[in-house]
């Protein structure tokens, strides 16, 4: 091991959260050393929000044309992957080529080291032969990675996660997708709307399970009438090859056979083997727990998927901006996730924010709640074809504000940003009624979902 040196930060994992943290400071004149081993930019750019979403796009623009028959006249519809393909590797990744963000982040005057850091010492990092010694922070940013069940047999096929399905030149004929959160949620409907035979299963009750049950169900009847052939409540015992394809028996017997098994059953926080013991945590914690300044330890911060926060992009910027304050002894407030936000870009997209219902009553909280078809809206009615959807609003009927919303249909995404700014601020639900609404639009639903108080 080569002599420490000496520097003001360290940034262990360089995804989006990371690379912030590392590149603000550095910014400000700090020496700070990032560390990845695998891509600056994390998840995000290369295999998540980015890429999926111009998959979405491409397969959204298909549905759409199918809808025209009977409205606008009529369409004949042939899917190419091949333009999808392109677009993911010239736009979103350069080929999955790091280069330009490692440049970004040196050209703020970083320090960047590619390689696998541990923490050996409070403050002390080692990246394969050099180690490293921070005067005043650690941040541990060391994301995650696609969680893969121990299902007897999956070991033995050449199975799928987010990752291989993004960087796909053409797309199977079928596929099994294990997981209907959102990952699997839109891979599924993407790759059904291609021409792939998509068969989903799910362990949990229903698709989206972490969503309101209105919004699972919304979604859940669409893919139906798409063709999507959907496996509720029911878990995946085993996994076998079957010629050139993959056979997956289920818990009830079933068995489905297809030419690509996908896997996404949600996302492993990368913490294991770090060193985090060396300040006293676990060293079989599944996260890094923090304060409200991010926090964890003196000396040591956190910050993305690392603290089980959510894990989305969105949520990692917001801690960094919290973490870079704290670091820096300068008032940034705390995190407060009571309006977390969420889109899930299925359709019906689905836009969230707060509680749920279920969540809210098992916080203790006296709830009230209304719910609007999307379809019995004006705008719902004028758009036709497509036009599923719910809004779903929870109120804290003591207080009279709304802690938590759900809109699905079309725009959910664009239409909770409403919603979420009532939860964020404690809008009282009178002030919100008291508003001019926009006519004819999506959000104007919202108004009549509250007009159902009365």
């Amino acid at each position: 091991m080569s002599e420490s040196t000496n520097v003001d930060i360290i940034v262990i994992g360089m995804g989006p959260a990371g690379e912030h943290v590392a590149g603000s400071l550095a910014e400000r004149g700090l020496s700070v050393v990032g560390i990845e081993a695998d891509l600056v930019g994390g998840e995000c750019p290369y295999y998540g929000c980015i890429p999926s979403k111009m998959m979405i796009r491409g397969a959204n623009l298909l549905q759409e044309a199918r809808r025209i028959d009977g409205v606008a006249g009529s369409a004949v519809v042939t899917p190419d992957w091949t333009p999808i393909a392109d677009r993911i590797r010239d736009s979103a990744t350069d080929d999955w080529n790091d280069q330009v963000a490692v440049d970004r982040f040196v050209g703020k005057g970083g320090t960047f080291i590619r390689g696998r850091g541990r923490i050996v010492a409070p403050g002390v990092v080692e990246v394969g032969d050099q180690q490293f010694t921070a005067s005043k922070a650690v941040v541990v940013a060391t994301g995650t990675s696609p969680a893969v069940p121990p299902i007897p047999g999956l070991d033995t096929v050449d199975y799928w996660t987010n990752r291989e399905a993004v960087k796909a030149k053409e797309l199977p004929a079928s596929a099994i997708v294990l997981g209907a959160g959102a990952i699997g949620a839109e891979l599924a409907q993407v790759m059904n709307r291609f021409g792939t035979t998509v068969t989903v299963v799910e362990a949990l009750d229903r698709v989206l399970p972490n969503e309101e049950p209105e919004a699972s169900e919304v979604v859940a009847e669409a893919w139906k009438a798409e063709g999507i052939d959907i496996h509720v409540g029911v878990r995946a015992n085993e996994v076998s090859r079957s010629g050139d394809n993959v056979t997956v028996t289920l818990a009830d017997g079933t068995e489905i056979t297809a030419e690509r098994l996908i896997v996404a059953t949600g996302r492993s926080i990368n913490v294991a083997g770090i060193g985090l013991d060396v300040y006293g945590i676990a060293a079989d914690a599944r996260r890094v727990e923090t304060d409200e300044q991010l926090k964890a330890a003196d000396g040591l911060w956190a910050v993305g998927d690392a603290t089980g926060e959510g894990l989305f992009t969105h949520v990692g910027m917001y801690q960094a901006n919290i973490a870079i304050a704290s670091i820096l002894g300068e008032d940034h407030g705390g995190a407060d996730y009571s309006a977390m936000s969420r889109a899930t870009f299925t359709d019906p997209e689905v836009g969230s924010v707060g509680l749920t219902e279920a969540a809210a009553q098992e916080a203790g909280i006296n709830v009230k709640t209304v719910v609007q078809n999307v379809a019995h809206t004006a705008r719902g009615w004028l758009h036709g074809p497509g036009n599923e959807g719910v809004i779903k609003i929870v109120i804290d009927a003591d207080r009279d504000v709304v802690v938590g919303a759900t809109t699905a249909g079309p725009h959910g995404g664009e239409m909770i940003s409403m919603l979420a700014l009532a939860v964020h601020a404690e809008i009282p639900v009178p002030k919100i009624r008291s508003m001019i609404f926009a006519y004819p639009t999506f959000w104007r639903g919202i108004e009549d979902a509250l007009n159902q108080l009365g």
